[in-house]
Formats: C-alpha cells, sequence, structure tokens
C-alpha cells in the first residue's frame, strides 16, 4: 500500500483508459473524499454501489449500477438496476460486471493490516475481481472506522493506493417507529422463541421487532447487517455472549460503531458466507424478519418495486427466507404495515402485478394480526391473509378479488 495525495490519486484515475467500472463502500461506508476526487479527475466511468446513501455524481458520462438501490441512486435517470439475490452478487462482479477500480474506506494501518470496519459486504468479491484482471484498489484511510475483525481484515499489500480521509462516518436520520410499527414489533416478538438467531433488516419495523426482544434470552444474531437495535439487546442481556455477532455490514450511530471496534464478539463476514442458504439454515431456530411493500393473496412479497419502478432490489430477503426455512425449528417472517399512509392504499392485494421479491414464508404480520402461510393450503393462507393481516376496509374487496382469481373457496 502506498500512501500518496490527492493530486497524486487525481492523476492516476485521470490516466485510467476507456470508461473504467468503480466499485466503491456503499450504506454509511462510502469513501465520499475519493470519490469526489475521481469524478473531478475522470471524464466518463460507471460507479457500482450497493444501497448507495447520500449525493452521487448527475451528470453525462456517469452511470451509476446496482443490485439493490439506495436513496442516493432511486429514481435517478443514469441508474442501470441489475437484479440479483445479495448472495450472488460476487459472481455479478468476478464474471458479468468485472471492475477496474475499487475504492474502499478502511481504518488506519495496524500491524500491516486495516479493517473494511462497518462495511464488508461484497468489497472483498470486488477487490479479487479487480485484482485478477489487473485492476486498482485504493483505499481511504479513516483513523474513525471501526477495527473490526473475520473478512473486513485486509493485509496492506491488497492495497494499491491510499490516502488519508479524516471525516465523520454517516449514520442514518433517527426515526422512531410510530405506533403501527410497535404494534406489528410486538406481535412479531412473540413467534420468536428463547435462543433463536436473529436476521433483521432495515426499517422502522424490524428496529421495533428489536426493541420488542429485550427480555429475551440467549438470542443469536446471524444477520446481513446489524444495527443499533443490536446494540439495546446487548446493553439488555438480551444476546448469547458465547455466539459471535455475524453480519456484513453496520447501519447505525456513533455509539454502535464505537462498540465495534475491536470487540472480538463482531465477526464481520463477506457476503459469499453471511448470505449462503446452506450456512443460514445451520443457524438453530434461525428467525428471519424482512419487511415488503406489498403482499398478495398467494403469500407473495414485493419488496422491490412501486408501481413498477424499481425502489431496492432483492437483497438478501430471498437469501434468509430460505435459510430460515431449511433451519431447524427456523421462520421466515414478513412483517409490514396494512396501510400504506402516503399512497393511502392497501398493502395487502389480490395479485402481485410485478416481480416477486420472496415466496413461501411462514408468517406474514401486520398491525392487525398473524397470517400462518406455512402448513396450510392455498385457500386457507389467502384467508388468513385477508381476515388478520389485511385493513379492515380492504377485506372485503379482497374476498371478491380472491374468489374471481380462484385462490378462495366459492
Amino acid at each position: 500500500m502506498r500512501v500518496i495525495s490527492e493530486q497524486h490519486l487525481a492523476r492516476v484515475l485521470a490516466g485510467l483508459p476507456g470508461r473504467p467500472r468503480i466499485v466503491a463502500g456503499g450504506n454509511f461506508a462510502a469513501p465520499r473524499r475519493a470519490l469526489e476526487i475521481a469524478d473531478a479527475a475522470m471524464a466518463e466511468y460507471r460507479l457500482f454501489m450497493l444501497n448507495a446513501q447520500g449525493d452521487l455524481p448527475d451528470r453525462e458520462g456517469v452511470d451509476l449500477e446496482t443490485p439493490f438501490v439506495g436513496a442516493g441512486m432511486r429514481g435517478r435517470a443514469n441508474l442501470r438496476y441489475f437484479p440479483s439475490r445479495l448472495s450472488l452478487v460476487p459472481n455479478l462482479l468476478k464474471e458479468s460486471l468485472p471492475p477496474e477500480v475499487v475504492i474502499v474506506q478502511t481504518s488506519t494501518p495496524s500491524a500491516g493490516t486495516v479493517s473494511l470496519g462497518i462495511e464488508v459486504n461484497i468489497l472483498p468479491a470486488a477487490i479479487e475481481a479487480a485484482r485478477a484482471r489487473g485492476g486498482l484498489v485504493v483505499a481511504q484511510l479513516n483513523p474513525r472506522m471501526p477495527y473490526t475483525f473475520g473478512d473486513a481484515v485486509l493485509a496492506e499489500d491488497e492495497i494499491d493506493y491510499a490516502i488519508e480521509a479524516d471525516e465523520p462516518l454517516a449514520t442514518p436520520v433517527p426515526r422512531p417507529p410510530g405506533e403501527v410499527a410497535h404494534l406489528i414489533g410486538e406481535r412479531v416478538a412473540r413467534l420468536v422463541p428463547e435462543h433463536a438467531t436473529l436476521q433483521l433488516g432495515i426499517g422502522a419495523v424490524p428496529d421495533a421487532v428489536l426493541a420488542s426482544l429485550l427480555d429475551r434470552r440467549g438470542l443469536g444474531v446471524w444477520s446481513e447487517m446489524f444495527s443499533d437495535g443490536v446494540l439495546a439487546l446487548e446493553k439488555a442481556g438480551a444476546l448469547d455472549t458465547g455466539t459471535p455477532i455475524t453480519a456484513s455490514f453496520a447501519f447505525g450511530g456513533r455509539e454502535l460503531y464505537d462498540w465495534a471496534d475491536r470487540n472480538d464478539r463482531i465477526r464481520m463476514l463477506r457476503t459469499e458466507k453471511t448470505n449462503d442458504p446452506s450456512l443460514i439454515a445451520r443457524r438453530p431456530r434461525m428467525v428471519a424478519v424482512n419487511s415488503a411493500l406489498q403482499v398478495d393473496l398467494f403469500a407473495q412479497a414485493n419488496a422491490s418495486r412501486v408501481r413498477g419502478t424499481i425502489y431496492s432490489g432483492f437483497g438478501g430477503q430471498t437469501d434468509f427466507v430460505v435459510g430460515a426455512l431449511h433451519s431447524p425449528g427456523g421462520r421466515a417472517v414478513i412483517a409490514l404495515p396494512s396501510w400504506h399512509p402516503r399512497a393511502d392504499v392497501s398493502t395487502v392485494i389480490a395479485r402481485l402485478a410485478g416481480p416477486v421479491t420472496s415466496f413461501q414464508h411462514s408468517y406474514i404480520v401486520s398491525e392487525q394480526g398473524t397470517a400462518t402461510v406455512w402448513g396450510n393450503d392455498a385457500a386457507s393462507q389467502a384467508e388468513q391473509i385477508i381476515d388478520n393481516v389485511a385493513h379492515p376496509s380492504a377485506r372485503d374487496g379482497l374476498r371478491e378479488q380472491g374468489r374471481e382469481l380462484g385462490v378462495l373457496r366459492p
């Protein structure tokens, strides 16, 4: 690893031929300063990020690429969306979308190594893919990045160039769960046994679920990500202290990042491991809790698109639904409010009009109640979704549509 000036990095990147693909850390670990240098130095390039946040280049010559759309890419005209479950994104980078440059934000060096900190995810695979074809690996060294263990640790010789940038890590805007999310969280918590292993996604409902589990004991975490709610479980004594907290990225506030720094209870692994359904299935009593934008009477979930336009993507939901269903005592839960307040529409519809994110869940939960999906015939599933999950104002219409579709008994 050679530490260079920002001006030197700009010259290196400006000298790259063609229209190179840059893979960079996403979520709240984006190497902002290095990306600004790249954008100023390169007339044309492709930027591949996962769940990108904040401002991104919006100009001619720049294509944004992702299999999971974050707020920074959502609705952008220069976006190219690549449908893929998260566990398979490393294969995309090795085969279809090889990078010429990988830019990561890391800790400062320690004993010949740096750490990817709060964002491991697809980055080790991207680094391997770039190095296999003679590409560049660039690090933005930040003393504020936590040093985490597992696949987060990189030898300095895996990095070609580095710049130094001492800047605060971004954090999500706190959004306390409302009354509906609290009700859903309490209902989901009733489905979580003692000594379960948890996977939860991002958002108000997963946060409310975690807040409803503070009185449990012996819980484990094997998840794509972990958030402030996991730290709350730790403080409450709800986690099994003999089991590592396993994830591929963290998404939270400064206290969470401080807690993660050199914490040997936290093991950050690459996506191919955390999201491998066969590894997920080995976790005892695996409870995967994910949210959706819509569910239908066939017990299918849409967590990806709004009115046909891509909103996010498959992410890890498909991986964890399959893994949880194969876990001994495991459960795959979809949790969502019964009514979308801004769009003023039911989130339970008769049949999805677009792509399905996941299906064949154990339970579907809203603030109205819980539908038991697994083990029931199709008609019983639909009846439970209408009676227990749908908003009361939508139920009569759903019953009529369900009979027309043949999913409900005449």
